[in-house]
């Protein structure tokens, strides 16, 4: 057998990807997030990117959680003083059942899918990274979307005493984001509560958190606690903070760069000291999925 090449070692390397799949499937939890079984549908291999992921330290020691500090490893040092069972979820506005939704009955019935995602940083940096979620539109659904809704409107958990950044300044806290309604009914676009198999680590956005893939990481709002249908644009909190910098769209996009450096090129996490930067996707390598929902837009003026 040929010698492996030295690096850190990928599920790739020792598991099988069916059988880490099946096994996951085998395992029950009553604690959302935990456990959940796997549905390995005929389609998520379509929106699955075939790029290695990132191997779990990666993804868990470099992230921004502005809630937890400033700098990429304040998430992993200081997240697990967040209490996230019990964990409700408050679904609101222009929607048929409103209500306060126990996390648990709310994944329940859901179709949990791997999805392993290219990640793209608006600081020009990525990962891939294996989630376990399930599709915010079989959500959307089953609470039953009102025909003047346009926007959904999401919300972070706001706990200073467990948040440590949240008692510093520098953003309105809670943390509030949004999409477009035909953006969050895409397919690609998921609730997660778990990667590489596991229930989500805090530092990640426990117990549950938005992944919209084919925008900047910061539009994939973490530890959300309130969702609301709206019939105006929501405000967002980068948006507020820095309107010149970053917009409500928040596409990943390399034609329109961010006023203080370049995106038209990335660096891969995990690459190596000596990889050179990669080419940036438009629309983070999903276009063919999302292109037609800003047909006729520009995606310069809306960035």
């Amino acid at each position: 057998m040929p010698a492996r090449a030295p690096g850190p070692l990928r599920w790739s390397d020792v598991t099988p990807k069916a059988t880490w799949i099946n096994r996951r499937a085998l395992l029950t939890g009553a604690v959302a997030g935990l456990a959940l079984p796997v549905v390995a549908r005929a389609d998520v291999g379509r929106y699955s990117t075939d790029a290695a992921p990132n191997t779990l330290e990666e993804i868990t020691n470099y992230n921004n959680y502005y809630e937890f500090g400033w700098n990429k490893d304040d998430p992993a040092a200081y997240a697990g003083a967040l209490t996230t069972d019990p964990w409700a979820v408050s679904i609101g506005g222009l929607v048929d059942r409103p209500g306060s939704y126990d996390l648990a009955d709310l994944i329940k019935g859901q179709p949990i899918e791997e999805r392993i995602y290219r990640f793209r940083c608006v600081e020009a940096w990525s990962m891939v990274i294996p989630w376990q979620g399930f599709q915010l539109a079989g959500l959307l659904d089953r609470v039953g979307v009102q025909a003047s809704a346009k926007y959904v409107a999401f919300e972070t958990v706001y706990r200073p005493d467990e948040m440590p950044g949240q008692r510093g300044g520098g953003i309105n806290w809670p943390y509030v984001e949004g999409l477009r309604l035909d953006e969050a009914m895409n397919p690609l676009t998921i609730l997660a509560t778990g990667l590489y198999g596991e229930e989500m680590p805090k530092q990640n956005g426990a117990p549950i958190r938005l992944v919209v893939p084919w925008k900047y990481g910061f539009k994939s709002i973490k530890s959300i606690v309130k969702i609301t249908l709206t019939a105006e644009q929501p405000r967002t909190t980068w948006q507020e903070l820095q309107p010149s910098e970053y917009g409500f769209y928040a596409n990943v996009n390399p034609e329109v760069d961010h006023p203080r450096w370049s995106q038209a090129t990335e660096r891969r996490i995990g690459a190596g000291v000596f990889a050179g930067r990669e080419e940036t996707l438009m629309f983070n390598g999903y276009g063919e999925e999302v292109a037609a929902l800003y047909a006729g837009m520009d995606l310069a003026v809306n960035y």
